[in-house]
């Protein structure tokens, strides 16, 4: 019987031929996350009494984004004590101020297909759309980590998630991974491995995989995987990465626990409501919902490519006067590209207000929460009770052309009326 990626990369990081699901495993990690908020802060105490000696400095990747910019004193302290702790521990890769852990990560080159990486966040599985197993652990667990390099996990079963067939105008990743969480549930993948495959997949960017990956675990999975291509390979050296990389894929006669299979053809826009994000309904079923705010922006939506499609609807547009638009893109790096490409000019001039790359109000921490009563449209991950601040607030989840459609009219609005026609 052949392995599933999942397999592969714990068997090389055990060391051991082969694996299966079901097995403890103790790894090998080759890179340890941590960001400002579930980072060196809360391991410190622990690492210290344990030890303080870091398994290998390399390895470890700080990154400070959750209370960037602070709001609080409380969020300031976090911060100087995140900055002073990386320095204490000389590490060489430590960054602040630079955007959300998950995009910094990969824009960094620390992300490689067949590599384990581990970090203090749910949404450390975005490195999957790269090929690398990526799981969110506790901090607790980290400390064992930082000190020895190793951990034990479960291999994951895996569920395979076939996207066929062309993807239609007005149709993004943000459609198809709400659909897909939508059939299989908020829970309905729990410590198993989503891959994703197919060749609507194949077609995708390597901004769009990110989006597929990023929110596999919200179905409960342990990582989302896409099998590494070429155009993996081309964006891993646009980052200076020359090392040989490992083109993992699974064999083709590996074992899933269950597969999907769906023709991208037939998909329309997608919109996860209020307060679950397997609430999935057609953008049809929910067009003209009221809004007080958008949000374009965060680790799952807030790349280039998304800066662009939002730019090409609004365009010599104005934002509804009831409203409010905040634009947060994904990193710095991805703000001064924008703004070169004149998107910021184009996104302020039609009333959006454009914020610095951080975790921001995507998880209720600062720079445009929402109040009680308030109906936001976003497109970042999560939309449960309280996530972008007041717990009596509602968030709808859309792709960024569904984002920048409802900011024009504000009210949830289908996007491809905006949208111009693919040249054919």
């Amino acid at each position: 019987m052949g392995m599933t990626m999942s397999e592969k990369i714990l068997a090389k990081a055990s060391g051991q031929e082969s694996v299966k699901a079901g097995d403890i495993v103790w790894v090998n990690v080759d890179i340890a996350m941590m960001h400002d908020l579930l980072g060196p802060w809360l391991v410190d105490g622990g690492f210290r009494r344990l030890g303080g000696k870091l398994f290998d400095k390399e390895k470890v990747v700080v990154v400070s984004d959750h209370c960037t910019p602070p709001a609080t004193v409380q969020q300031a302290d976090i911060l100087k004590f995140t900055r002073d702790w990386s320095r204490q521990q000389d590490l060489p890769y430590y960054y602040e101020f630079e955007g959300p852990c998950h995009q910094v990560i990969v824009e960094h080159g620390h992300v490689r297909p067949g590599r384990l990486i581990l970090g203090t966040d749910s949404h450390t599985c975005m490195a999957g759309g790269l090929g690398a197993f990526a799981t969110g652990i506790g901090s607790t667990e980290m400390i064992g980590v930082l000190l020895t390099g190793e951990t034990w996990l479960k291999v994951p079963e895996t569920i395979k998630v076939v996207w066929d067939g062309k993807i239609p105008h007005g149709v993004y990743a943000k459609d198809l991974v709400l659909k897909t969480i939508k059939d299989l549930g908020h829970a309905g993948a729990t410590y198993q491995t989503i891959e994703f495959s197919g060749s609507a997949i194949t077609d995708l960017s390597m901004d769009e995989r990110l989006v597929l990956s990023n929110m596999a675990v919200e179905a409960g999975a342990k990582t989302g995987l896409i099998e590494p291509d070429e155009k993996v390979v081309e964006f891993l050296r646009s980052k200076g990465v020359t090392d040989e990389i490992d083109m993992v894929s699974s064999d083709p006669d590996a074992s899933y626990i269950r597969t999907l299979h769906y023709n991208a053809s037939e998909l329309e826009p997608q919109v996860a409501c209020p307060h679950e994000v397997d609430n999935v309904h057609p953008v049809s079923a929910v067009e003209g919902k009221a809004v007080d705010q958008v949000y374009l922006g965060s680790c799952t939506n807030g790349r280039i490519s998304d800066l662009r499609i939002a730019a090409q609807i609004l365009k010599g547009k104005k934002i509804s006067k009831n409203i409010r638009c905040l634009v947060v893109p994904a990193s710095q790096h991805i703000w001064m590209q924008a703004n070169k490409e004149g998107i910021l000019d184009i996104l302020t001039e039609a009333g959006c207000i454009v914020n610095m790359a951080s975790c921001g109000a995507c998880g209720g921490f600062t720079s445009g929460v929402i109040g009680a009563g308030e109906v936001v449209m976003s497109s970042s991950n999560r939309n449960f009770r309280g996530r972008m601040g007041s717990a009596k607030g509602e968030v709808y989840l859309g792709s960024p052309a569904s984002v920048a459609a409802t900011a024009i009219e504000g009210k949830i609005a289908d996007p491809r009326k905006y949208l111009l026609k693919e040249v054919m």
